[in-house]
């Protein structure tokens, strides 16, 4: 990215226990998240703890208020959210049929009443387990979605995902939104080159607003599929999140 750029908030998880209140929420809930997600959400330390430098969140068989799977679902909602950047968030996924993690950002909109996907959704990285090693970018709006079979996505394979730990990235300006993994650059989407021109065009191009992060695993649904019970417990580990912002910004 060109500029100055000012890391503008982190955690580094040198502390242990729960997450840091302080910087994320833990999101709760077995609803099925409009996708039919088979995990319920918790609060609990089994499924979200800080230890040894990393945050690790667990997906567990195990019935759980009238769901048969746990999780964690980890996000700044509420306490921080930002307008353009950089984002890098460096981690180890899970692996096994089910399974389905995502790094990944929604604007202030939505918890504020604006319904999806009118309020946009960056994927900084989504992995799905019957596909191992093979990583999704995508932006999702009114007019480009995953309902309409419009999104803007890409994906590659990215060999060793759950065996080594990678730095999945976003720089997200008000031109482009870039995808990089260990900063190789996979996939860069123009405002201007699908046709959202109109900078008051939410319909296409809502991503001039603040986002807040979001850091799940979630297991089954339109997109995870059928689930391996004997692959779990399972885990995201994620050593550090860097949120640096251009100076004049």
């Amino acid at each position: 990215m060109e500029g100055s750029y000012s890391l503008v908030w982190e955690d580094q998880f040198d502390y242990e226990g729960k997450p840091d209140p302080n910087k994320w929420h833990l999101e709760t809930g077995g609803h099925g998240f409009g996708n039919a997600e088979k995990q319920y959400y918790t609060d609990c330390i089994e499924n979200a703890y800080v230890k040894e430098g990393k945050l690790t969140i667990v997906a567990k068989k195990e019935d759980y208020k009238n769901n048969n799977y746990t999780s964690a679902k980890l996000s700044t909602n509420g306490i921080d959210s930002w307008q353009y950047g950089r984002f890098e968030i460096k981690a180890k996924l899970p692996k096994g049929q089910g399974t389905w993690p995502a790094i990944w950002m929604l604007s202030d909109a939505f918890k504020g009443g604006r319904r999806w996907p009118l309020c946009g959704e960056i994927d900084i990285m989504e992995h799905v387990g019957r596909d191992q090693d093979k990583i999704h970018f995508s932006l999702h709006s009114e007019k480009y979605n995953h309902n309409k079979k419009t999104q803007l996505t890409d994906f590659h394979h990215i060999e060793g995902v759950s065996e080594t730990f990678k730095i999945y990235t976003v720089e997200w300006t008000p031109e482009y939104i870039r995808f990089l993994v260990d900063n190789t650059p996979y996939k860069t989407f123009y405002k201007a080159e699908n046709n959202c021109n109109n900078d008051t065009d939410e319909v296409c191009w809502p991503f001039d607003q603040p986002f807040y992060l979001i850091l799940n695993i979630a297991l089954g649904g339109f997109l995870g599929g059928r689930i391996d019970d004997a692959i779990f417990p399972q885990k995201l580990e994620v050593d550090y999140v860097r949120i640096y912002q251009k100076n004049d910004e």
